[in-house]
């Protein structure tokens, strides 16, 4: 059984990654725990120290969120109803936001946190929203990023992308094989250069180790030269219609050049592909 993690802000980007992970787990036995948290700053917990302050909280924080926790609860069951598969359990706290999923990911044993993201409008945005960037840079649990425009499908064309640099191991890549083998898919591992050149030994090795461990799958290894990777990952996306890409945080570097920019332009891959990242 799997338990996952719905943060939720009661918005329809929050709404649309539940609908997501409801379908994407139809078949699978989980455990959902929705989570809403009012956030606070360190000015407001030094403020609310007494009695009559905490009963301030519970009713300007508390009951309302609970109440809105309730309604979607009720919606869940409208729109997804008798899958035995499921269940749910409500969770709200006034806290910093990523301190009380740290806490929730620890006390559940979480095994994905899934949930929406929504970029800014105009040419200078962050692909993902920051408490998405929060959760996938400093909560160490594998997440699965739901953009504004994308809707479920069975997934059959999986994007890896990687510079080769790094080792990942068989426990950190085994939710790719998970998802292969629950949809029939194909791996597409990606390689970006800005340059033609050839791998160095240890990018070798990791390639090997990559090729030897999805042997068993369909998986098939794709080399680009593009001098800006994000422009890259998205022509491979258009062209092998991709319905999932996926990476591992270990490598922050390569990471951050496909999912944080401070100018995007023509890249379409964050608003309309699932993101699934990998943490060892």
């Amino acid at each position: 059984m799997k338990s996952i993690l719905l943060p939720t802000d009661f918005s329809e980007n929050s709404w649309n990654a539940i609908e997501y992970a409801l379908n994407f787990f139809s078949n699978t036995t989980c455990t959902f725990y929705l989570l809403h948290v009012n956030p606070l700053t360190e000015v407001s917990i030094n403020d609310l120290s007494d009695d009559t302050d905490h009963a301030v909280i519970e009713d300007v924080f508390t009951k309302p969120s609970k109440k809105q926790l309730n309604s979607l609860l009720k919606k869940i069951a409208l729109r997804f109803p008798n899958n035995t598969n499921h269940s749910f359990f409500a969770c709200h706290e006034v806290n910093f936001f990523i301190d009380t999923v740290r806490k929730q990911v620890k006390e559940k044993k979480i095994d994905l946190i899934i949930m929406g993201t929504k970029g800014a409008s105009g040419l200078e945005k962050l692909i993902v929203g920051s408490h998405t960037a929060d959760i996938i840079t400093k909560v160490k649990c594998n997440t699965l990023v739901i953009p504004e425009n994308a809707t479920f499908k069975p997934i059959s064309q999986i994007a890896f992308p990687s510079d080769f640099l790094q080792f990942y191991g068989v426990t950190t890549l085994h939710p790719i094989i998970e998802i292969i083998e629950q949809f029939e898919a194909a791996v597409r591992v990606l390689h970006v250069r800005k340059k033609e050149a050839t791998l160095n030994s240890d990018q070798e090795k990791n390639k090997d180790f990559l090729e030897d461990y999805f042997n068993h799958h369909k998986h098939s290894f794709h080399f680009l030269t593009n001098s800006k990777i994000e422009e890259a990952i998205q022509c491979f996306v258009e062209s092998k219609n991709i319905d999932m890409i996926a990476m591992v945080a270990k490598n922050l570097n390569y990471f951050q050049q496909i999912l944080f920019h401070n100018k995007v332009k023509d890249i379409s891959y964050q608003t309309d592909v699932p993101f699934l990242v990998l943490h060892e």
